[in-house]
């Protein structure tokens, strides 16, 4: 069910789930009674496999390959974005209130999920959906200015499974476009044709913004235990997740 997950500071956790865990996603023609099971299924399995970690119901959006960030107070309907952040709360009462679980849903294109990891600070979280035209009209980056203006200040970054720069062909003038603006985006498959490596990208963008990348997943068209929309247009979804728990 999980690709990868880890409690990645004191009360944050962050998970990228896999094929095993089904499809996530309402957009792709599934039964939508199948999907929400599935969505309850994966709370469910990361409440009982960790007395700590009861992420709730996690906020999923209305991805659409833009740059708009959504900032998320509580649980709702869906916004149309493609990046979310929450934090933690104290009322004036002094009742602390966890930042909402955020969710973001993928097949190639990168899972972006950052965590303000200083420990004298309350936990800013956030997710981005960094695809091509996301990576081009630099989502990620607006992504963190939505944290630092929400008060984080040491930001990591974890980039989960998305399709290689080995693997990603695209025409040639497509490539010269989107390098343009990311020049580090610029690359060629393994058999020599045109190619985008989203991934270094988006580590590029993290680099400019002093943002530390912990982790960078595996090319999910070289793995059929993740989905990927290149290998099989008739796809799922999988997710990247992060959390806040007591």
């Amino acid at each position: 069910m999980f690709w990868w997950r880890n409690e990645v500071r004191p009360g944050v956790s962050v998970a990228f789930t896999d094929a095993g865990a089904g499809n996530l996603a309402l957009h792709v023609g599934d039964d939508p009674v199948d999907v929400m099971a599935r969505r309850s299924r994966l709370e469910h399995a990361i409440e009982m496999n960790s007395e700590r970690a009861d992420p709730g119901q996690f906020q999923y959006m209305d991805q659409v390959h833009g740059n708009h960030v959504e900032f998320i107070a509580s649980h709702g309907p869906g916004p149309t974005a493609d990046a979310m952040v929450s934090a933690a709360e104290v009322s004036p009462s002094a009742n602390r209130r966890n930042a909402q679980a955020l969710a973001v849903m993928v097949a190639d294109c990168v899972p972006v999920v950052l965590v303000e990891t200083s420990a004298h600070n309350s936990p800013v979280i956030a997710v981005a959906h960094a695809g091509r035209p996301g990576v081009a009209s630099a989502v990620v980056p607006a992504t963190v200015a939505e944290m630092r203006r929400r008060g984080a200040v040491d930001i990591s970054a974890w980039l989960g499974p998305s399709i290689c720069g080995s693997c990603y062909e695209v025409p040639e003038e497509l490539r010269s476009d989107v390098a343009a603006k990311v020049p580090e985006t610029w690359s060629s498959t393994s058999w020599g044709t045109p190619a985008l490596d989203l991934p270094a990208g988006v580590r590029a963008q993290m680099a400019a913004l002093d943002v530390t990348v912990e982790y960078s997943g595996e090319c999910t068209l070289e793995n059929d235990s993740l989905f990927s929309y290149r290998r099989d247009s008739r796809t799922g979804r999988f997710a990247g997740l992060v959390w806040t728990h007591d």
